[in-house]
């Protein structure tokens, strides 16, 4: 058997003394203070004397390997024992090779396919522990975070091409049935949709005009919204060209 064992680093390889400063107060915040986690760099020693882990390059594998505790772009925070494995070092060997393969440099991901990711699987593989949550947290809620904005992006424009779709075809059933006639007519004989048309789809369905977005249509239900209360208050119209009297925009 072969213990497993993890050690974590604070990632302080930005180049700028201010921003590592500023991650290791984060990582001393949300980790030592709250216990969330932070911004952290893992390896995973299995055998000897070196850790194992993964980085971006522009070719060949990612995965790498260095003195334990001894990486030198970061700086090294603690080690966490993961349990033992009952794999032989050939055996081991072997996986490394796999992982090797699997994960290459240009893969690198800093939220779906980080340092942290690949040692989790190393860990599988060698049939102990996983990462403690809180290793690994800021970019699973970070990719979570940027799934979510995805989805409500999508499902925003979703919402608006079907919206504006809606008001088009509203707007041509409207004018259809303003263009069919006497309003007092009676159903269509063949049990068609009633010819019914308020005085105020005059008003409504100006000839020639069509809405083309929904900002359009938005000012359009305002204008005459704001014209049947005048009628019925008994003010008189005025129409100005040029110039609505509401001019609210639609935030589609």
């Amino acid at each position: 058997m072969m213990e497993v064992v993890l050690h974590v680093y604070d990632v302080t390889n930005s180049g700028n003394d201010k921003t590592n400063n500023t991650i290791m107060q984060i990582n001393k915040i949300f980790k030592d203070g709250i216990g969330l986690g932070g911004i952290f760099h893992s390896a995973v020693q299995v055998y000897g004397d070196e850790e194992w882990s993964f980085g971006f390059c522009e070719q060949g594998t990612g995965v790498f390997h260095c003195p334990s505790t001894q990486n030198p772009m970061y700086t090294y925070r603690e080690s966490i024992k993961l349990g033992s494995t009952a794999y032989s070092i050939s055996k081991i060997n072997q996986i490394i090779r796999e992982l090797s393969r699997e994960w290459p440099g240009e893969s690198y991901d800093l939220l779906a396919k980080n340092c942290n990711h690949f040692c989790d699987e190393f860990c599988e593989r060698l049939g102990v522990s996983k990462l403690p949550g809180w290793v690994n947290r800021f970019a699973h809620a970070g990719d979570t975070a940027v799934e979510i904005a995805g989805n409500t992006a999508y499902r925003f424009r979703q919402a608006k091409t079907e919206i504006v779709t809606a008001s088009k075809v509203a707007y041509r059933f409207l004018a259809g049935l303003a263009s069919n006639g006497d309003p007092d007519s009676p159903s269509d004989s063949n049990g068609g949709t009633p010819r019914f048309q308020p005085t105020w789809f005059k008003n409504l369905i100006a000839p020639g005009a069509k809405p083309s977005s929904s900002s359009e249509l938005e000012d359009e239900d305002q204008d005459v919204a704001i014209r049947q209360q005048r009628q019925h208050a008994g003010v008189p119209l005025r129409l100005d060209s040029g110039h609505h009297d509401v001019n609210t925009r639609g935030f589609l």
